[in-house]
């Protein structure tokens, strides 16, 4: 008889070592099985799932829902007797079947990968603006503030039509709603704000309708209510997903001398290193998912509403899947990741976050030969485990004058 392998606790920070690992809590996990049993905060009963092939299997397993008010189990926190609502409309990365579809299908046309090809050069004029400003004000500097948020910034806000001077505070909300560190009586805050923000912004569309997506949906049967969700869901995973990709993997990168000479030295790499590195960095970490019904799984019966977790990062890492996982190794070519995730919930907008990388990669290299980190690497400071999305919360850099 197996004997099932159960963890407790999720880390809320990640060990010594490299930075860019998973925490060792689950690596120990994985290496005990690829699914491994794990008890929430309020003691229910779930699983915890770290294995490539499991983890692609559940993504693509339509009996695992993504509904918001099913999600009753917090892997950090004991709701008690709350009851979770339904994800507000709109919102749709927290729904299924008819209501997912509805939101989802007319906005698929808008990011395909040759729209999203379309705006590379819009992309280049962006990044040497803001590499110009870098070279200006001369070193050192914080990446992030200077280049890692600002270039998805102003990509998301133009796709969608939102006024990039109104960025700098939703971009502060959005990242109360992402930190891990926000209280709740600020998170309601940032979302009231938000919301509001956005019902000025559904408004004035109507009234006057621009060339963006946000514009072009407004054909369409969806309600004042249902655009204002849709834009909040779009606009915060472009703002920081990517934002934290540039900079993460620029440390990644400046950490790795010998792959960051690869690339400097074959821009032909540029394609698969930012697949390697979304592989290697994993920054949207966990998603969780409740079963409808009794499902097998890696020999495994899990019950009806049972909250599973799926671990990307170390799916990213399973050395079933991938040789030497832990190696940042841009010339890999062994493909299918899931940093993206997989199935009906995949993420819409990865081809919009692959030409910003590809272009922003390269552009920063190429531009600062010299490029360093102004910080012994320890000091850099890391987004805590807590954090939807894995990140730094600055990056300063430094380069040859």
């Amino acid at each position: 008889m197996t004997v099932e392998h159960t963890v407790t606790t999720l880390p809320t920070t990640r060990g010594p070592g490299c930075p860019f690992d998973p925490p060792a809590e689950l690596v120990e996990a994985q290496e005990h099985g690829p699914i491994s049993r794990f008890t929430f905060p309020d003691g229910h009963r779930g699983w915890l799932v770290t294995g490539y092939d499991l983890v692609r299997a559940a993504l693509g397993d339509r009996r695992f829902s993504s509904r918001k008010e099913l999600m009753r189990h917090h892997p950090l926190i004991d709701y008690g007797d709350v009851e979770v609502p339904p994800a507000p409309p709109g919102e749709f990365l927290l729904m299924d079947g008819p209501r997912h579809a509805r939101y989802r299908k007319p906005l698929v046309g808008k990011f395909t990968v040759r729209r999203m090809r379309q705006l590379t050069e819009r992309v280049e004029r962006i990044t040497a603006d803001h590499l110009d400003a870098m070279e200006k004000a001369g070193p050192p500097t914080d990446l992030v503030t200077a280049f890692a948020k600002p270039i998805p910034a102003i990509v998301i806000c133009e796709l969608l039509g939102v006024p990039y001077e109104d960025r700098g505070s939703f971009q502060a909300h959005v990242e109360s709603f992402v930190s891990g560190e926000a209280s709740d009586e600020d998170l309601m805050a940032a979302y009231v704000a938000t919301q509001a923000y956005l019902a000025e912004l559904v408004a004035a569309k109507r009234a006057n309708p621009t060339d963006d997506v946000l514009s072009d949906l407004l054909d369409s049967d969806l309600t004042d209510e249902e655009l204002r969700g849709i834009s909040l869901l779009l606009l915060a995973a472009g703002l920081d997903t990517t934002a934290n990709m540039l900079a993460l993997g620029t440390f990644a990168l400046l950490r790795d001398p010998a792959q960051l000479a690869a690339l400097r030295a074959d821009p032909a790499l540029t394609d698969r290193a930012v697949e390697e590195l979304l592989r290697y960095l994993s920054v949207a970490k966990m998603f969780m998912r409740t079963t409808l019904e009794d499902v097998e799984l890696g020999g495994r019966t899990i019950e009806a509403g049972t909250t599973v977790l799926l671990s990307y990062n170390t799916a990213n890492r399973d050395p079933e899947h991938f040789p030497d996982p832990h190696v940042l190794d841009l010339r890999r070519d062994d493909g299918g990741h899931l940093a993206f995730g997989h199935g009906v919930h995949q993420c819409l907008g990865q081809q919009l976050a692959r030409v910003e990388m590809r272009v922003a990669f390269p552009s920063l290299l190429n531009r600062f030969p010299t490029l360093r980190l102004a910080v012994p690497e320890e000091e850099v400071v890391l987004r805590p485990e807590t954090a939807d999305i894995y990140g730094v919360k600055s990056l300063p850099v430094t380069w040859d004058v």
